[in-house]
């Protein structure tokens, strides 16, 4: 008898644990169909609840921690790669996750990053700039101008730093390899430049900027986000 309870309980538990987790597959599928509708994704971005068991806070409507991966991303025409949103505090009701409503989904802290290549932020820059890359927090420019009619290449150190029209890159020092010195401020008026990215998903102000071999990783922080108040500003 008692090995048959034991069979049972083990059963039972087996059951819970599936049941949990077809529960926060199904949660997750909804969540994600929720981002994709309100940014005009392609694709259902990739959406991982975090916390076991799932069901005790989706009955209660609250979840500590969920990520959302969304990976391409376009905002005025500018194409971010490694998208990712982490929600803090998340309130969303199981009646609406499970009927694909977002009208009370609301996060407390929405932390968004993401990765703007370097041959995009190219794309935005004076035709006289031929390559970009890293250069500790700042970047690294080789660019061609002309002194005295006289082709020059040359290297600038460039800062990013975000701004309400987006990212703005400015000349802080240039080299000319020993050839002819460029003034600093010729080359600022020729190669300051914005790249038009302000915002990240979930309506977060870009407020961090790091250099990688990859592009510009940008960070940035909203706090009290309701998932279906967000305006469509990517397109």
């Amino acid at each position: 008898m008692r090995k048959v309870l034991l069979a049972l309980l083990v059963l039972l538990a087996v059951g819970v644990v599936a049941a949990d987790r077809i529960g926060v597959r199904v949660a997750e599928d909804k969540i994600g169909e929720q981002v994709a509708a309100q940014y005009n994704l392609q694709q259902p971005p990739e959406v991982t609840i975090h916390g076991f068991p799932f069901l005790t806070q989706a009955l209660g409507g609250d979840y500590d921690h969920i990520e959302v991966t969304i990976d391409d991303w376009t905002q005025r025409g500018i194409t971010l790669s490694s998208v990712k949103v982490d929600m803090r505090g998340v309130s969303a009701p199981l009646s609406e996750v499970t009927q694909g409503s977002a009208a009370n989904v609301a996060a407390r802290t929405a932390t968004a990053s993401a990765v703007i290549p370097y041959d995009v932020i190219k794309k935005e820059a004076p035709r006289q700039v031929k390559r970009i890359g890293p250069k500790g927090d700042d970047l690294e420019v080789d660019f061609e101008s002309s002194v005295l009619g006289r082709p020059l290449s040359s290297t600038a150190i460039v800062q990013v730093k975000p701004t309400a029209r987006g990212i703005t890159i400015s000349p802080i020092s240039v080299s000319s390899g020993g050839g002819p010195a460029v003034p600093l401020a010729l080359v600022k008026r020729q190669l300051t430049w914005t790249v038009p990215v302000a915002d990240l998903p979930l309506g977060s102000r870009i407020s961090v900027i790091e250099p990688t071999p990859d592009g510009l990783r940008v960070g940035a922080t909203a706090e009290n986000v309701r998932l279906n108040d967000l305006q469509q500003q990517q397109k």
